[in-house]
Parts: structure tokens; C-alpha cells; sequence
């Protein structure tokens, strides 16, 4: 199997939300995914509760070929990298490649600046669904959301529901 088929991208920034990081790139790897974490530069980034991490690679070096599905965490993060052109060329990048994405809480906010939400199913932190609607999205309040290869939830309670949903896709189980 190639190894683009076993690597795993997390997105984030500053004040990503720590647990939607830490959980997902510990349960990947507990399921043998290698897992890259790029940040906008090789900057340590701190979330919001004080956890630190320095992102292996940054936006700019992506290439999305590489991997085979991003997780996307929530926090502050989404908001302050919503605007950065590389993160909304990974993004599509992903969506353009039919490759899994995990979103979770604020996370559509990179969805939304990238113009992917228009008719998509998708669940969101709850103060930001007014603008998964206005963006065109279908808002439903439930832990987890499946549309097709976007696997949505709307805080840390659910990241149970988020990663087996995320993980039966990546599996081919879905």
C-alpha cells in the first residue's frame, strides 16, 4: 500500500481547540496512520487550554496527493486561518480529490471561506450555524453528520462519534 494511503493531515492555528487535535491525531496513529500536523508556519502553536504543538510541515508545502484525508479541529484556529490562501487550497484540494475530511466545531468556518458548504449536510458548533446556513449549508443538530466523504461534529462530547465515523470512511467501512 503507499504511504500517501496511510498519512493523515491535521490543519490548524493559534488557539486550535486542544482536545479536537490531540484526540484525533493520538487515535489515528493508535490505528496506523502517520499524522502531519501543518500550521500556517513552523511556529509553535498553543490551543486554547495551554497545549502546544509545532506543526511538522506549514500551508504553503502541502500537496495534497500526499495524503489520504485531513481532520480539520476546531477552536479559535478555523477563524484565524480561514483567510490564509493555502489553507482554503488544501482544503479544496481535499474536496477536489474526493478524500475524506473530518470538520469539527468552528471548523466550518475554512469550509465556508472556501466556498464547500453550498447544499452539503453538516453539523457545526451551534453558534456558528447561522453561517453554515447563510453559506448554504444544511444544518442538523447531532453528534456526527455524514455527507458522503465530510465527516462533521459539533464539540468535544461527540469526537467519540467523529472519529469512528472518520476511521469506518477512512476503512472503506462506510
Amino acid at each position: 500500500m503507499p504511504e500517501e494511503e496511510h498519512r493523515i493531515l491535521i490543519i490548524t492555528g493559534r488557539e486550535f481547540e486542544d482536545i479536537e487535535l490531540l484526540y484525533p491525531y493520538y487515535r489515528l496513529r493508535e490505528a496506523g496512520y502517520s499524522v502531519v500536523v501543518a500550521g500556517p508556519s513552523q511556529e509553535t502553536l498553543v490551543g486554547k487550554h495551554g497545549y502546544s504543538v509545532k506543526p511538522d510541515t506549514i500551508f504553503h508545502d502541502v500537496i495534497v496527493d500526499q495524503y489520504a484525508g485531513l481532520v480539520i479541529p476546531g477552536g479559535r484556529a478555523p477563524e484565524r486561518i480561514r483567510l490564509d490562501e493555502d489553507a482554503l487550497r488544501i482544503v479544496r484540494g481535499f474536496f477536489e480529490a474526493e478524500k475524506p475530511v473530518a470538520v469539527i466545531c468552528h471548523g466550518p468556518q475554512l469550509l465556508i471561506s472556501a466556498g464547500l458548504v453550498r447544499g452539503r449536510r453538516l453539523t457545526s458548533w451551534p453558534g456558528i450555524k447561522d453561517d453554515v446556513i447563510a453559506a448554504g449549508g444544511i444544518w442538523l443538530d447531532e453528534p456526527v453528520v455524514v455527507d458522503g466523504l465530510l465527516v462533521s461534529s459539533r464539540m468535544p462530547s461527540d469526537i467519540p462519534y467523529w472519529m469512528r465515523s472518520y476511521l469506518s470512511i477512512l476503512e472503506g467501512k462506510a
